[in-house]
């Protein structure tokens, strides 16, 4: 009965010290074109109709476009919270099914330009929110900026979205490649999109890890074929997305899918050593799993 005991005051203790963990995805591309944002936001409002409590960070700090795509106005964004005016959470918008969208600012040189210093602020910042994120999508830009390379490592998974274009595929490479060589990032969960079939979707995967498997050490998982939908532009012309447009067309069935996928992905329990989003719950999560081992 004693141990019992003990064992519920442990559990109690954990629930209240031991913070919601949040999974952290990176979406990124290599280059621009290749239906990313697209991705995201379908992804997004995907988890949200889940239940899931989803948070998107427009991470094209210089050319922003989640809240276009979304027909939503915003008065601040992450300028505002880079130059001192207000704080991270004064400028989360409400989207879609209760998706929060942290937007960034477009046609920005500065914004695109910032330091190593500040995308490390930026990252810190997060740890400042009271929400509970059970999800943290971010929307990279294209390219093989210090930005995107930034994101990327912060984050728990990286999702890279490939279409069928030899300039796709030779820039998810380049992108692959420089994150696994130079920032210790070993897995890659690859989307094939805007493809014809299934097995395109294969074949275009294969072109990709033909290349990585030859040269990287990386670990490449094909995680979601998404179809060629007309669905799709005319969502993006109706500034929704094709998951709430048009749900039962075949590109939104595969987004869901993806979904799916991504709510079985773990979420680490402790911190692993490098600047990442959400460290301190990460922190505080591991200290309150030692707790609850000092009673057990």
């Amino acid at each position: 009965m004693i141990d019992n005991n003990i064992y519920d005051q442990a559990s109690g203790l954990r629930r209240l010290t031991k913070p919601t963990l949040t999974k952290v995805v990176a979406v990124t591309g290599g280059k621009g074109g290749v239906g990313k944002t697209n991705v995201t936001l379908n992804l997004a409002l995907s988890l949200a109709q889940q239940g899931k409590k989803v948070m998107v960070l427009d991470g094209d700090l210089g050319l922003a476009n989640i809240d276009i795509m979304l027909g939503i106005r915003t008065h601040k964004n992450l300028g505002h919270v880079l130059d001192g005016e207000c704080e991270l959470a004064d400028i989360i918008v409400e989207g879609p099914y209760g998706v929060k969208l942290i937007p960034a600012t477009s046609g920005s040189k500065s914004m695109a330009e910032l330091s190593s210093a500040q995308h490390a602020g930026l990252i810190r910042a997060f740890s400042s929110l009271e929400d509970d994120i059970d999800v943290l999508l971010i929307d990279t830009a294209a390219g093989i900026s210090d930005m995107v390379t930034s994101f990327s490592r912060a984050a728990q998974d990286v999702l890279v979205v490939v279409c069928d274009e030899p300039t796709s595929i030779t820039d998810a490479y380049a992108l692959i490649k420089l994150l696994s060589r130079e920032h210790n990032v070993q897995r890659f969960k690859i989307v094939a999109n805007m493809v014809r079939s299934y097995r395109e979707g294969r074949e275009l995967f294969a072109k990709l890890t033909l290349v990585t498997d030859r040269f990287l050490s990386a670990n490449m998982e094909l995680v979601a074929c998404i179809p060629l939908d007309e669905k799709v532009r005319l969502s993006v012309r109706k500034q929704k997305v094709v998951v709430d447009a048009y749900p039962r067309s075949p590109a939104a069935l595969a987004m869901k899918s993806l979904a799916n996928k991504v709510v079985t992905w773990p979420v680490p329990k402790a911190p692993s050593g490098h600047l990442e989003f959400f460290v301190e719950k990460l922190l505080r999560g591991d200290k309150a799993s030692e707790v609850e081992d000092d009673y057990v």
